[in-house]
């Protein structure tokens, strides 16, 4: 079914939204979680607040592209998730992978303002723009569904050090980008 159509079934406010919107990307979304919380029991709680989140926004939205923004209700419900969790202990996993940014952006504790963040992903987008596909892939991969350097080379049929190396360069090009575009850590 397409997203038009399942959208169109939240708005009539049919069950069938959710088994179908599940049917359709919970593969996906199961994924995402279990990324970044590294357990299934957790993760699969994450998509179901997640499904709940969609439910009571649509209506009155109407996002476009649909995966994307129930991607990110998930990637936000799971990073409150592992925060939560890991109040006390870190979870290496997760952590690694911001650790690896850490270098280049700056904390959320440190961002003033809405606008500041607004203006950061705009530097973000502008940035990934500047990356041929397979480096955009690989970041976004990596930074945003929080896939592990092995998960990532087997998609690229390269090795794990070839897509550390590469990501090592593109985070060294970001942070000198954001430097240009007056971001300072």
């Amino acid at each position: 079914m397409d997203d038009k159509k399942i959208i169109d079934l939240f708005f009539e406010r049919s069950e069938l939204a959710i088994a179908e919107l599940s049917a359709k990307y919970g593969a996906v979304l199961n994924t995402i979680a279990g990324n970044i919380l590294n357990n299934s029991r957790d993760a699969e709680e994450c998509v179901n607040d997640a499904y709940l989140g969609v439910w009571n926004t649509i209506p009155p939205k109407r996002p476009d592209p649909l995966l994307t923004y129930v991607c990110r209700i998930v990637r936000n419900l799971s990073i409150t998730k592992y925060h939560a969790n890991t109040a006390i202990k870190r979870n290496s996993f997760y952590d690694v992978a911001l650790d690896e940014l850490e270098d280049c952006l700056a904390s959320a504790s440190t961002v003033e303002s809405e606008l500041t963040a607004k203006e950061l992903t705009s530097a973000l987008d502008r940035f990934l723009d500047t990356l041929d596909q397979e480096n955009r892939v690989m970041f976004v991969r990596r930074y945003w569904y929080s896939d592990s350097i092995a998960e990532i080379a087997e998609r690229f049929h390269i090795s794990s050090n070839h897509v550390s190396v590469r990501l090592s360069r593109t985070r060294k090009r970001l942070k000198v980008y954001l430097e240009k575009e007056g971001y300072y850590l």
